[in-house]
């Protein structure tokens, strides 16, 4: 009879131990994907270290599911309300966590594997200031050429010049407002160029924009370049950062 007892009191452990440890393996994954950005932006990692952390908090928030999973089931079959309403938490947060990464992931699959984005691929805004910062760079200074351009106008076909009716001088001012409203770092700004660095916000990469302006009578046409140091593929970034810049010029114009 103590045996039995002692059995069922064993078996009545095993959900509260697996709920703890669905718990420790969601604290595992949020830690490890949190910290491979800071972790490479602040230098204390290379980048395929960053990667494997990345790829590491994946695993173990997949190991909270899986966990989760078994309790919720072991749960149903022993009727514990307690341990079951932890493993759905559990559930939900780790659904949560992969949300971000997810969502990179779809957006590189859908994205090609480009890293310089200009609304002129014919005649593309050179980079004057930060000649050198894109020299010394892995993807260097020229523009890609044909096969960039063609996999941009096939993949991003919203990214055209603006043209607004004011003239340079007043266009000047406002794109100077809103790099600095983006927080980019300006590094020149001359009569019908602006040049400034945008860092992402998790890994801190550095993508460079260069801004010209072309008056044409009465109007002016703005031209914008923004381009990543690191990597082959941007994952869409750099179209988004000019789609976005030029909305938001436009806007500010108006």
């Amino acid at each position: 009879m103590a045996d039995k007892l002692h059995q069922q009191r064993h078996k009545s452990r095993w959900p509260k131990v697996l709920t703890w440890f669905s718990v420790l393996a969601l604290v595992a994954a949020a830690l490890l994907m949190a910290g491979a950005g800071p972790a490479y932006r602040w230098e204390w990692v290379g980048l395929s270290e960053a990667f494997n952390l990345l790829r590491n908090g994946v695993y173990a928030a997949m190991a909270a599911v899986a966990l989760s999973v078994l309790v919720l089931l072991i749960s149903a079959i022993t009727r514990r309300g307690g341990t079951a309403f932890v493993a759905i938490a559990v559930l939900i947060a780790t659904a949560a966590l992969l949300y971000m990464p997810w969502q990179q992931w779809q957006r590189a699959q859908q994205a090609p594997v480009i890293h310089d984005i200009t609304t002129d691929t014919q005649n593309p805004p050179a980079f004057v200031a930060l000649r050198e910062e894109r020299e010394a760079a892995p993807n260097g200074l020229d523009y890609p050429g044909d096969d960039t351009a063609e996999q941009q106008r096939a993949a991003y076909p919203n990214v055209q010049p603006l043209v607004v009716e004011a003239p340079a001088t007043t266009v000047l001012a406002a794109a100077q407002a809103e790099v600095e409203a983006a927080g980019w770092e300006i590094a020149e700004i001359t009569q019908n160029r602006l040049e400034a660095t945008a860092v992402t916000r998790w890994f801190g990469f550095e993508d460079d924009v260069v801004i010209r302006l072309t008056e044409q009578g009465q109007s002016t046409q703005v031209d914008v370049r923004s381009a990543s140091r690191l990597g082959a593929s941007d994952v869409g970034t750099n179209a988004l950062r000019i789609e976005g810049f030029l909305n938001a010029l436009r806007e500010r114009l108006e």
